[in-house]
């Protein structure tokens, strides 16, 4: 294997499970424990891995999730920003190209919490217009 390769062998390991032991990615890389160590040392000092998470179960996540898509006014990006940050439902902003600004994504535990946040959106000053996308299910996740 090319250098790139174990590197993206190696990443593609650690986004499976990033708690897999040194010693256990060495093993399935056929390295020392102390080259795979100073790979994951470079891949973290050049931004190739950006950090550790958790994803979260079924269980440990909120019963309801939305995607909205917003339009807002011309230059009032950073006012619509804001006031998303401020609302604890509001989990990512993306900003888009396209008939839509911006997609966020919520999540709420009752559909009275999420109403509440899509009604907040729709009130900020600066949005123009927003559309309403409830999660049903999950076929896919790549997280």
């Amino acid at each position: 294997m090319k250098s790139d390769e174990v590197d993206a062998k190696l990443v593609a390991l650690l986004a499976e499970n990033a708690r897999t032991p040194v010693a256990t990615l060495a093993r399935r890389l056929g390295l020392a424990r102390t080259t795979v160590q100073t790979r994951i040392e470079r891949l973290e000092t050049t931004g190739a891995i950006a950090g550790y998470t958790i994803r979260r179960g079924a269980k440990g996540r909120a019963a309801l999730r939305a995607t909205v898509l917003i339009s807002i006014e011309p230059r009032s990006g950073p006012a619509v920003l804001a006031r998303l940050k401020a609302l604890s439902g509001v989990e990512q902003v993306h900003t888009t190209s396209g008939r839509w600004d911006l997609i966020a994504l919520l999540s709420a535990p009752t559909t009275e919490a999420l109403d509440d946040t899509l009604d907040d959106i729709g009130a900020a000053k600066g949005v123009r217009s927003s559309e309403s996308l409830i999660h049903l299910s999950t076929k896919i996740d790549r997280s």
